[in-house]
């Protein structure tokens, strides 16, 4: 059986997407589920990879007795989260574990996160070090999510992955944004999101900038990561419209959104040329669903296949969640 960490392994086609804001409170996570249900169908296949400790992308697509025996019996030798797949290398007790993913509806699949992750993205700053010290065991731990990832997406023929993590810039983060092809950054509009631009872009500028060091010091028998995840444009979502366009209150934000995303992100990052020059990085925007945001968490369903709320709606949130996926499939294609 050959040793998924080397590096003559190679890595499957599958397009690796994250949707990333350090601030919270932007809708991150049903922004990607969304997302990813409507990529799925479109009859591309997706795996969601929640990969935030706080597990709330599975705690709202599984019952919730499934989820209580999951995060109870993770630790165990039958664990299928996330975290009893990584937990081996924590405890230097070998690769990762093989675990199954969730289908979840039609062309839809997750790897299910876990409380314990915080464990692991505390292993993670060490493994980090490590890496720098070009000591494999650095290298493996640095990749384990990646290369769970990779097997994965063979085993299920995946066309895209999505992952989910959690709203800062902690070290499971920073793996998980190398290990993408491309990001996709969640605003608001509202002076906070304006804020959080500036760092965002020098963060991952400094993520980039250090793995493509690390990635020099590598031993030739230790697998890596891309490193260079590709700025795909960002998404405005949970506005309110008034008379056919942006509430006024909100409306004054929207230069100063697209101007920080011109200077913090592009700007920062165009000499990693992970930025590519365009008019405008707006791939699209939702809008404020009220009632049937809460419904579909409920529920587990995407935002247009809820029970509550109008069918007007439910068809205003299908078509600009298809425009989306759409946009991001050709985009990335």
């Amino acid at each position: 059986m050959s040793d998924p960490f080397q590096v003559n392994v190679e890595r499957p086609p599958a397009k690796r997407l994250s949707i990333f804001n350090h601030k919270g409170g932007v809708g991150k996570t049903t922004l990607t589920f969304n997302i990813a249900s409507a990529i799925a169908s479109l009859g591309k296949r997706v795996l969601l990879v929640d990969s935030d400790p706080q597990c709330n992308l599975t705690a709202q697509l599984i019952d919730d007795e499934v989820l209580d025996d999951l995060l109870d019996n993770s630790d165990g030798s039958g664990g299928s989260t996330i975290w009893s797949a990584v937990k081996p290398i924590v405890e230097m007790a070998g690769t990762f574990k093989k675990i199954p993913a969730i289908n979840i509806r039609r062309n839809l699949y997750l790897l299910p996160g876990d409380i314990q992750l915080s464990d692991f993205e505390t292993d993670l700053n060490d493994f980090w070090r490590e890496c720098f010290q070009r000591k494999r065991r650095g290298f493996i731990g640095t990749t384990a999510l990646s290369a769970l990832v990779d097997m994965v997406c063979r085993v299920e023929n995946i066309d895209f992955v999505f992952y989910d993590g959690g709203p800062n810039i902690g070290p499971l983060n920073r793996v998980i944004l190398l290990d993408c092809d491309y990001f996709i950054v969640p605003v608001a509009y509202d002076l906070f999101s304006v804020r959080a631009l500036k760092t965002l872009g020098r963060t991952l500028h400094t993520w980039i900038s250090d793995w493509i060091t690390i990635a020099g010091l590598a031993p030739d028998d230790s697998a890596t990561m891309p490193g260079k995840p590709m700025f795909l444009g960002y998404v405005p979502q949970n506005f309110t419209v008034y008379r056919g366009g942006v509430a006024s209150q909100q409306a004054r934000y929207m230069a100063l959104i697209e101007n920080g995303v011109q200077t913090n992100i592009v700007g920062v990052l165009r000499d990693l040329d992970v930025a590519p020059r365009k008019k405008s990085y707006r791939l699209g925007e939702i809008k404020n669903f009220g009632s049937l945001v809460a419904a579909s968490q409920r529920e587990g369903t995407p935002l247009y296949l809820s029970s509550k709320g109008s069918a007007s709606q439910k068809a205003a949130a299908r078509k600009e969640f298809l425009s989306l996926a759409s946009t991001i499939i050709k985009r990335t294609a």
